[in-house]
């Protein structure tokens, strides 16, 4: 078990059970599933998203689904079934060692890094992360990349406000920045 599941199950439940605001054990919110995405202009290089979808696969230690465009976009020289980009969902045991990664060891690589801005939640308890290039992970080898590629990370809680999901997040680690 991950250290941060352990740390979830034994000092993050206490701590919320005892604010007295969930009447049952149901009602604690806990994380659901972790989303990480790239978005890639592959209409250049055909390459760049084969190489973005690598990455990706290192970084998670799952493969990616490349996604596709819904509809045309003419602007965007972009047209219905193009492939767009990658994207993994986590869930379970590698959702917790992937925000254990992100939260101990790629934040803090993060240039005048003062924590992550608490106002990036969705008003329904999730919070979504971007970064502007997957060099900040350990797994990727700074030497081999080709195109600095930034990502979106996405943590899915059970929380119903916001105010649960940061107090959640506080606590699992997450270093929000000085309000």
């Amino acid at each position: 078990m991950s250290m941060l599941r352990d740390k979830y199950k034994t000092e993050v439940v206490k701590a919320l059970k005892a604010t007295g605001r969930f009447p049952s054990a149901m009602d604690i919110p806990r994380l659901s599933k972790v989303v990480v995405n790239i978005g890639v202009n592959a209409q250049v290089d055909r390459d760049m998203l084969k190489q973005a979808a690598e990455d990706l696969a290192k970084i998670t230690g799952q493969r990616p689904a490349i996604t596709k465009a819904t509809k045309s976009i003419s602007n965007f020289k972009l047209r219905e079934g193009m492939a767009i980009g990658a994207k993994v969902t986590l869930r379970g045991e590698r959702m917790y060692e992937f925000l254990e990664r992100l939260i101990h060891a790629t934040l803090p690589r993060l240039r005048d890094f003062r924590g992550v801005s608490g106002k990036s939640f969705d008003g329904r308890g999730n919070y979504s992360l971007g970064l502007k290039e997957q060099t900040l992970f350990p797994e990727i080898e700074a030497d081999k990349v080709k195109r600095i590629q930034g990502m979106d990370i996405t943590i899915v809680t059970t929380a119903k406000t916001d105010a649960d999901a940061k107090e959640l997040l506080k606590l699992l680690g997450v270093p929000f920045a000085a309000a």
